[in-house]
Formats: structure tokens, C-alpha cells, sequence
């Protein structure tokens, strides 16, 4: 092996080290996984059809998974969760149930995971990953 490839296959290797002891570190969020475990094992959360997820933990600050946001009306999501109001009007009692259901739903989420040390708020992030798994664009 000449000494230029030598040189390089060094290089490279430290390259890759230090890629994969970077994308450890940024996957490890022992605190993330804690908090998430507090939404997977209440009953009320798992039995809804949105699995509700701790997506970061930083300074105090829990961001927690959403399918809906200002972009995205509420009734989008409800129709694929809640076949049974779809192509209701938004004002149909069923349809306002439906949306009640995903605020107290939303609320608890929000309710167990303020209730844990450490955490002083909590901030929502669109699923965009979910919503386009079912179909649902920006």
C-alpha cells in the first residue's frame, strides 16, 4: 500500500469514527425515553388510535407529537382515525365529539407529562411523518 492510500484509509476510518460516536450521541435520550414511557403505559393514551410521542427533552422544554396544527384542520385527521365521520361537516355532533376527544386526548398527553420533575413546559411538534403515512400532505 503506497502512502497516499495509506494516509487516506486513516483518514477516512477517523471520518467514520467520529460520524458514528456523533450519531450515538445524538440518538441517547435516556430523559426522551423516560418520558415517553409515561404516554405509552397510560391506558387512557393507548387506547387512541395517535400514539402521542416525546420527540425531545431540553431545558425544561418536552416536545410531544401532534397531528394537528393551524396548517392542517383537526378533520383531516379525525376522518382517517374516525372513519365513521367522514365527509360530516364540521359543525355534525359527531364531528365535534370527535374533536373533543383529540383535545382531552391532547390534554392528558400534555397533563402526564408536565406532572414529571424536571420538566417545566411543553411544546407540540406536527407529525408530518404520520400524517403523510395516512395520505395527509402539507
Amino acid at each position: 500500500m503506497d502512502r497516499f492510500t495509506r494516509n487516506y484509509s486513516i483518514l477516512l476510518g477517523v471520518v467514520i469514527v467520529v460520524a458514528i460516536f456523533f450519531g450515538i450521541k445524538s440518538a441517547w435520550q435516556p430523559a426522551v425515553w423516560g418520558l415517553d414511557d409515561v404516554l405509552v403505559s397510560d391506558p387512557t393514551l393507548a387506547s387512541y388510535p395517535y400514539q402521542f410521542r416525546v420527540r425531545s427533552f431540553k431545558n425544561g422544554v418536552a416536545v410531544i407529537s401532534t397531528p394537528r396544527s393551524f396548517d392542517i384542520p383537526a378533520i383531516r385527521f379525525l376522518e382517517i382515525i374516525n372513519p365513521k365521520v367522514a365527509g360530516k361537516t364540521q359543525d355534525d355532533p359527531a364531528m365535534i365529539e370527535a374533536q373533543q376527544d383529540l383535545i382531552n386526548h391532547q390534554k392528558r398527553a400534555m397533563g402526564l407529562i408536565l406532572a414529571q420533575p424536571d420538566v417545566k413546559s411543553v411544546d407540540w411538534e406536527l407529525d408530518t411523518q404520520w400524517l403523510a403515512d395516512h395520505g395527509v400532505h402539507r
